[in-house]
């Protein structure tokens, strides 16, 4: 399968390794670029597993909590100058909000429902903000949390937003100390950006891929030429816990604790409320996340204005 500098480039970005190696394990890969980060890792050359999705579109992610419904939302706009419209910002959060009370099975679903405070549709009303506002607006994702206690997070203004959806006793969704939890657990979410829950919601098949990469890894490294089998298994198995620690929320390291993990941290503040806080979910959205812009070339264009 052919490849284009193009995939080069996405490559580099993706996993921050130099052109010349980005060429090579597109080769080596037959331009599969799933196959050629994983050839990446296992000669050592790219340091993390997960693709980050390369952000190429404008807009906001917006998240907020209404009724007690926690509500995480993405809409899409052309530029970052429409990002902060008022008239759009506005749309947004009313997007939110009909999100939260008409509990839409999926976008089209939304699309259907009544916006806010008019008898047009929201598709109607998207419409007539692409009309007001002059560009292309679309509402790409949501995610909705009608039961437990949730915690919104806007980071940037609406480059990132993140719900976190805690199980609680009754009685502790006013205690400061669990807001507090909520707030410190979105803001380390929207930093680390966790792919994980927990370890337990790792598949297997994750885990035995890391461990094929690993052991690749660590067979060509000439330093354990001489290692036997088992102590390169001990070391695999301790770079799996690391795997954990840097992808799953609970057992990452808490960022604003001294030397516990969150799991840890979320344990000390249940025993201080006196009633045991379960992390159920989160979701965070980062605006234009996976999605490719398209790339102007603006010396091309003014050549051919003035030809």
């Amino acid at each position: 399968m052919a490849f284009s500098a193009q995939d080069v480039k996405n490559l580099r970005e993706m996993t921050g390794v130099g052109m010349m190696d980005c060429k090579k394990a597109l080769t080596e890969a037959d331009g599969d670029m799933d196959k050629a980060v994983e050839w990446l890792r296992e000669k050592g050359l790219a340091a993390a597993q997960k693709k980050a999705g390369r952000i190429a579109a404008e807009g906001i992610a917006y998240a907020d909590v209404v009724d007690g419904v926690g509500v995480v939302v993405e809409v899409n706009a052309e530029t970052d100058f429409v990002g902060k419209n008022e008239l759009f910002v506005e749309f947004v959060k009313n997007i939110a909000l009909t999100v939260a009370k008409e509990n839409p099975a999926d976008i089209d679903a939304l699309m259907a429902c009544k916006y806010p405070g008019t008898e047009l549709t929201v598709e109607q009303m998207q419409q007539e903000k692409v009309l007001v506002i002059g560009e292309n607006i679309k509402i790409r994702r949501f995610v909705r949390y009608a039961n437990g206690f949730s915690v919104p997070y806007v980071h940037m203004g609406g480059r990132i937003g993140v719900i976190v959806n805690m199980e609680l006793p009754a009685g502790l969704e006013g205690k400061d100390a669990v807001v507090e939890l909520g707030k410190d657990l979105a803001m380390q979410i929207a930093a680390m950006n966790p792919a994980y829950r927990d370890r337990s919601d790792v598949a297997p098949s994750v885990i035995e891929k890391e461990k094929e990469i690993l052991m690749v890894q660590a067979k060509e490294d000439p330093k354990n030429a001489s290692k036997p089998e088992a102590i390169i298994e001990k070391m695999i198995m301790g770079r799996v816990s690391k795997f954990y620690e840097e992808n799953c929320l609970l057992q990452q390291a808490f960022v604003k604790g001294d030397k516990i993990s969150v799991e840890q941290h979320i344990a000390e503040v249940s025993k201080s409320v006196g009633g045991k806080i379960v992390i159920s979910g989160f979701t965070r959205f980062e605006k234009g996340e996976g999605i490719e812009k398209k790339q102007d070339d603006f010396a091309a264009e003014i050549a051919s204005l003035v030809k």
